[in-house]
């Protein structure tokens, strides 16, 4: 639930709209439509060792704010280990991946301007219990401005 006012509104925890990608989830805590297109923000859990290919967005930065875990940010030839607290911003157009640390763990991603809710709810919906046509995966990436550059890691969605 949330209160609203004009173009504003509170979230409290646990609310936001859940995806559910299988080996992973997310909640969409803002959207394209609640900023008028300044930002989305969702929340991320993951396990341990997860993480996307390479990729690029090409219509948007992309922020992290790790709450709980560790994640390791691949950018270019650099490896930065960010453990709870550490922020981290990537820039439209810079090649980018992450990886989970040992645990579980948990983040706030923010895209500015708005993107890629669309992306996770289509993979969500073309997800067949953790198998997705690569072809698909390929496409929807595509619409979203997202170019995969690496192989998609095991486990991924």
């Amino acid at each position: 639930m949330t209160d609203a006012e004009g173009n504003a509104f509170v979230l409290r925890p646990g609310e936001g709209r859940r995806i559910d990608l299988g080996v992973f989830q997310m909640s969409v805590k803002a959207s394209r439509e609640q900023t008028n297109g300044a930002f989305s923000l969702l929340e991320a859990t993951e396990p341990a060792g997860f993480g996307p290919p390479l990729h690029i967005h090409h219509d948007a930065a992309e922020a992290f704010y790790v709450l709980e875990g560790e994640y390791i940010i691949f950018l270019g030839e650099r490896e930065l280990t960010c453990p709870a607290g550490s922020f981290i911003f990537i820039p439209a157009g810079i090649a980018h991946r992450f990886r989970v640390g040992n645990v579980a763990s948990r983040k706030l991603n923010l895209f500015a301007p708005a993107a890629m809710v669309g992306y996770f709810d289509e993979l969500s919906q073309a997800n067949n219990n953790g198998d997705i046509d690569p072809s698909l995966r390929s496409a929807i990436a595509t619409k979203y401005s997202m170019e995969v550059l690496g192989s998609v890691p095991e486990g991924y969605v």
